[in-house]
């Protein structure tokens, strides 16, 4: 029972010490994307590809409100087959860059998720997407890693606990998809097809419906 305790107590001081101001950066480049209909991308391994997948769901579903726009958001750890040949033929490192070098136009957006920060596959996609004209959003854990450093928008759960880093990056995406449906319910559309998109670089940060 005291482990339990303990690691709900340890997800609730890591949620209390969240910044709104690093995912109001994020939501502000997903909601201009939605309405200038940019692509968005997720990527991430393990438990955070699952949370990239997730996280597409949210905005293609989720995040729906009638006559708004809807999101163009494609998860790349979705499609095993592209993957695995990426992996097979030529290395794991290749496997989400390869796939935005086929889709990513200037302007798209990349999500990453990676608890330590320093996943060489994510680090190699956000790369080449800075270097096509895209913005870049990075989720990490632990000192943020390499990527707090190449994203746009870097989103840093200071936590060293692997588990409780992607249990705050599932909250802080189910977080911004609800907060974008209850921003597009508000905005009369058209809105001005004008957004630029400046370098933003967010707070370093401790720490929809039925499916």
């Amino acid at each position: 029972m005291e482990e339990i305790r303990q690691y709900l107590n340890e997800v609730q001081q890591v949620l209390g010490r969240i910044a709104p101001e690093a995912l109001e950066e994020v939501i502000d480049v997903l909601l201009s994307a939605v309405y200038v209909g940019s692509t968005i991308f997720t990527i991430g391994n393990g438990g955070s590809a699952a949370t990239a997948s997730h996280f597409a769901c949210d905005l293609a579903k989720g995040a729906i409100v009638p006559g708004s726009p809807r999101f163009r958001v494609i998860a790349l750890t979705d499609n095993v087959p592209l993957i695995t040949a990426w992996s097979n033929d030529v290395s794991y490192e290749n496997v989400f860059a390869e796939q935005l070098s086929n889709l990513m136009g200037r302007g798209d957006v990349v999500v990453a998720f990676s608890g330590s920060g320093n996943s060489p596959n994510i680090l190699r996609a956000v790369a080449l997407a800075r270097q096509q004209g895209s913005i870049t959003i990075g989720f990490s854990g632990f000192d943020g890693g390499q990527l707090s450093r190449m994203v746009d928008v870097p989103v840093v759960v200071s936590c060293y606990c692997m588990e409780q880093v992607e249990d705050v990056h599932l909250v802080l995406c189910h977080l911004t998809a609800t907060v974008l449906r209850q921003r597009l319910q508000r905005i009369e559309p058209p809105l001005s097809l004008s957004i630029s998109y400046p370098t933003l670089r967010a707070s370093v940060i401790p720490g929809p419906g039925p499916v």
